[in-house]
């Protein structure tokens, strides 16, 4: 071995220390949430409800995986909204191949619609009505709200 070269630990004590302060500090603010000692954060829908903010526009629809191709259909009167391919909006389709993933692993099959509403407040919100999951779309970028969005406007 030579004299300059050594094993020492490379990371700094300090850089140590504060990255296990950081780990303490979320595992006692997880506790202290289970616990009840702090609130839950409220979610979308919630904070949307308590500021009585309304629906603007609401669509019942349904998706189907048709030869590789996912078809909207509107759940009233089961006429087709859209249809998109291969090489169709890919954002529509990964959010409900996870949709349809989830309703598998609850038991539920494609028969329960999906609520596609858009709010007063511009806000656009996909809820499953098998499992009660909303997904709140405008966190997803402009482009991705403007594919839902077309859905609600199609006739």
């Amino acid at each position: 071995m030579s004299a300059g070269h050594s094993h020492a630990n490379m990371v700094p004590q300090g850089a140590v220390r504060l990255a296990a302060g950081f780990v303490v500090a979320s595992v006692l603010l997880v506790a202290a949430v289970r616990a009840d000692w702090l609130p839950e954060s409220r979610t979308a829908a919630e904070l949307r409800t308590s500021a009585g903010i309304q629906p603007a526009a609401e669509r019942m629809l349904r998706f189907a995986d048709v030869n590789g191709a996912v078809v909207v259909t509107n759940a009233e009167s089961g006429a087709t909204v859209a249809s998109f391919g291969q090489d169709g909006s890919g954002f529509i389709r990964g959010v409900m191949r996870g949709l349809a993933r989830e309703r598998r692993m609850h038991g539920h099959g494609p028969q329960a619609p999906f609520r596609l509403t858009r709010y007063v407040d511009g806000q656009l919100s996909l809820t499953d009505m098998a499992t009660g999951r909303v997904i709140e779309l405008n966190g997803f970028g402009h482009t991705n709200v403007a594919a839902f969005n077309g859905l609600l406007e199609a006739r």
